[in-house]
């Protein structure tokens, strides 16, 4: 179909002032340090399909009637071969699923399905021995059901929904991937069996508290921004966790992050910070953005000897002398962003060059290279 798309996507707030990111292509690093992260999976300024889904706090109620379901009027799959492993029908105001007659497609593995009308998910048994991954995103997915027989999935997008209460789940032993993005869920819960999940997105929800994540050991990355949370906790026994990223939230100080001895990224953009303290043990952090917090010493970063790229936009950092104490050893260092800062604003003529001094080895100051 000409309308495919590649796959499960993030999503992504407006472009910093300078537009840029990271250098390198490919990495899970956020491209813009002003705002949440999501895990940056659709391009700038995502359009919305289904708005009413942001919108309408009531319609995710157990009792609300079932919305009704337009059958298509024509076969939109009928020129696709019944031995196609990958269907997508994206943005075709589907409202309902067994209109599609999946039933044909004997080897379907990936079932993409955004942008579309869809309020329940009604599969065939037929796909529950083949199908690995369903894109759902930007529905009017109110309730997780429909899922039963679907044993052998290892990815499951259910984004831009209107989701309150993630259920019927837990029997999806396979997954790896689990995306909920732009949702109305407050409490993370029944998650328990999910022992193979590698990455778990609940970006842009209504969290409090992170809880129900014990059982989760697989875990490499976890992605909480842009919710309510005060405090980070009930971590400790996801040792394996690469990514951390819990930006646009009310965090006041780091905690809770001591066991995780494998963290290589941590972004923790846009809260209430004062300090650094509470990232020393984490030795492995090869990434780290304080963007947007009021912190003013980089105190802290010292025992972090793989440091390759320090976010630090908009902060109160003010001392060049203290730029160059915890950071001019680091010798995987790379990139530092302090644009914003007022040891940029004081001197901006002067700023890069003191940045180049302090830090000799740096390839990349804000969104500029280092002229060698």
């Amino acid at each position: 179909m000409t309308d495919a798309n590649p796959g499960p996507l993030h999503v992504e707030l407006p472009p910093s002032t300078n537009g840029d990111g990271p250098s390198e292509s490919g990495r899970t690093t956020p491209k813009d340090s002003k705002g949440w992260d999501g895990k940056l999976r659709v391009e700038r300024h995502p359009v919305i399909t289904n708005p009413e889904a942001l919108s309408d706090p009531e319609y995710s109620d157990e009792d609300a009637p079932p919305v009704e379901q337009i059958n298509a009027d024509e076969d939109l799959l009928d020129d696709v071969e019944e031995d196609e492993e990958d269907i997508n029908l994206v943005h075709f105001r589907i409202s309902s699923i067994p209109a599609l007659r999946l039933e044909r497609f004997k080897k379907i593995m990936r079932l993409c399905l955004r942008q579309n009308q869809i309020s329940v998910i009604d599969l065939p048994d037929t796909l529950s021995s083949t199908l690995e991954e369903i894109d759902l995103y930007d529905n009017l997915i109110a309730h997780i059901k429909g899922l039963d027989n679907l044993h052998a999935l290892t990815s499951l997008d259910l984004s831009f929904n209107k989701i309150k209460h993630i259920k019927r789940v837990n029997h999806l032993t396979k997954l790896k991937d689990l995306y909920f993005v732009q949702n109305k869920i407050g409490t993370i819960e029944g998650l328990d069996g999910l022992a193979n999940l590698r990455m778990l997105e609940l970006g842009a929800n209504r969290i409090r508290v992170i809880e129900n994540l014990e059982t989760l050991t697989a875990l490499e990355e976890l992605w909480l921004g842009k919710n309510k949370i005060t405090e980070i906790q009930g971590l400790s026994t996801l040792t394996n966790l690469k990514i951390l990223s819990i930006q646009s939230n009310r965090l006041t100080a780091i905690s809770g992050i001591s066991a995780l001895t494998n963290l290589e990224e941590l972004h923790i953009s846009h809260n209430a910070l004062a300090s650094l303290s509470g990232v020393e043990n984490n030795t492995n952090l090869r990434v780290i953005d304080i963007s947007n917090n009021p912190i003013k010493s980089l105190a802290g970063l010292s025992p972090l000897s793989h440091l390759e790229e320090l976010w630090a936009s908009y902060c109160q950092l003010s001392d060049f002398a203290e730029v160059e104490a915890e950071l001019a050893d680091k010798d995987e260092l790379e990139t530092v962003y302090f644009e914003g800062n007022p040891l940029q604003l004081r001197q901006p003529a002067l700023y890069r060059n003191k940045v180049k001094l302090a830090l000799p080895r740096i390839k990349q100051i804000d969104a500029t290279f280092v002229q060698l």
